[in-house]
């Protein structure tokens, strides 16, 4: 079966797992794992990510974030290849460090922010990588320590979980501990990193439940979240899909429209495209820039790479009074 698509976009609530290949370790000390933060720092200080939950174990990594601008793969790619190569030339490997791709789930923030967050921080207890809920407290390869100002991390955004227990940094921090020190003893959550039904109704419980009563509900295995928030996140990633699609075309156009127009003018694509001034050269030209840069939606940039003019030409062009051939062009099939 060929794999989804990743569902992303800006400002996107994001569950990252990060395995090494094999089972095997992916951090072998501390500098390895210090060299880890350390991108996942830079990340977060441009503005590529917003952390607000991470934890790295032996042989894998847990990541909670909001995208920024920027996707979510272009980020991740940055990380992990950068890692890879930093820790195969400081022991001295070869070959591939992780296992596959990475594995994403979307986030319903407003019903699993804090879940996800208790569930990443507890995985170095679960692990045995921390003794106790003490030991926890000061582990320095997780975002719990920084959420309870024993290991600072100001790149991570600690403001938006704590702001959740209350306003006074304080008493946040305490009602915070209680809460995770709660889920303590609630072991592995299937229901969190598991696939389709299972994680869109929170368990197998409820999955059962439902399916006894016959009724349906949307559900994906890349989407942590209710039927409704499932169908709201797969409505925004096909619109975004028919966008980048319709683009394409647009972009694809570009060589067609010049060939039409320059054809209707009595040149050749060539000629539209050189740095000739007659005035059926400039009349064409200026109605190509009004085609595609006014009627369809290409940008001024775009245009003048493809004519090999400035972006300002291009804009002045689209911008003079329109030519009564513009319309036309454009109602034409």
């Amino acid at each position: 079966m060929p794999r989804q698509p990743r569902l992303d976009a800006p400002g996107t609530l994001h569950h990252v797992m990060v395995r090494g290949g094999e089972r095997a370790a992916i951090f072998r000390d501390d500098a390895d794992r210090e060299a880890f933060v350390t991108r996942i720092a830079g990340l977060a200080r441009e503005g590529a990510l917003r952390v607000l939950a991470w934890a790295l174990m032996p042989n894998h990594v847990h990541l909670l974030v909001y995208t920024g601008p920027r996707p979510l793969a272009h980020s991740m790619k940055r990380l992990l290849t950068g890692y890879a190569v930093t820790f195969n030339r400081r022991h001295r490997r070869a070959g591939h460090l992780f296992q596959n791709r990475y594995k994403s789930i979307v986030c319903d923030a407003e019903t699993y922010l804090l879940e996800l967050t208790r569930y990443i921080h507890l995985n170095p207890l679960r692990g045995g990588c921390a003794s106790g809920l003490a030991g926890l407290r000061g582990y320095p390869w997780t975002g719990h320590a920084a959420l309870l100002g024993t290991v600072p991390r100001e790149w991570q955004d600690t403001a938006t979980i704590l702001g959740a227990f209350g306003r006074r940094p304080r008493s946040a921090q305490a009602a915070y501990a209680a809460f995770v020190g709660a889920g303590a003893g609630q072991g592995r959550r299937p229901e969190l990193v598991g696939g389709g039904l299972v994680r869109s109704l929170g368990g197998w419980a409820q999955v059962l439940s439902l399916r006894r009563t016959g009724a349906t509900v949307a559900a994906d295995a890349r989407v942590l979240g209710r039927g409704d928030f499932v169908t709201q996140v797969l409505a925004e990633a096909a619109r975004q899909e028919r966008d980048t699609l319709r683009l394409a075309r647009r972009v694809a156009a570009l060589p067609a429209v010049a060939q039409r127009l320059a054809a209707d003018a009595g040149l050749t694509e060539e000629v539209l495209r050189s740095a000739r001034r007659g005035r059926p050269v400039v009349r064409a030209r200026r109605l190509f820039c009004q085609v595609a840069v006014t009627g369809m939606g290409h940008s001024g940039a775009a245009v003048a790479r493809f004519l090999g003019v400035t972006t300002s030409a291009v804009n002045r062009l689209a911008a003079s009074p329109r030519l009564p051939e513009t319309a036309r062009f454009l109602r034409r099939p």
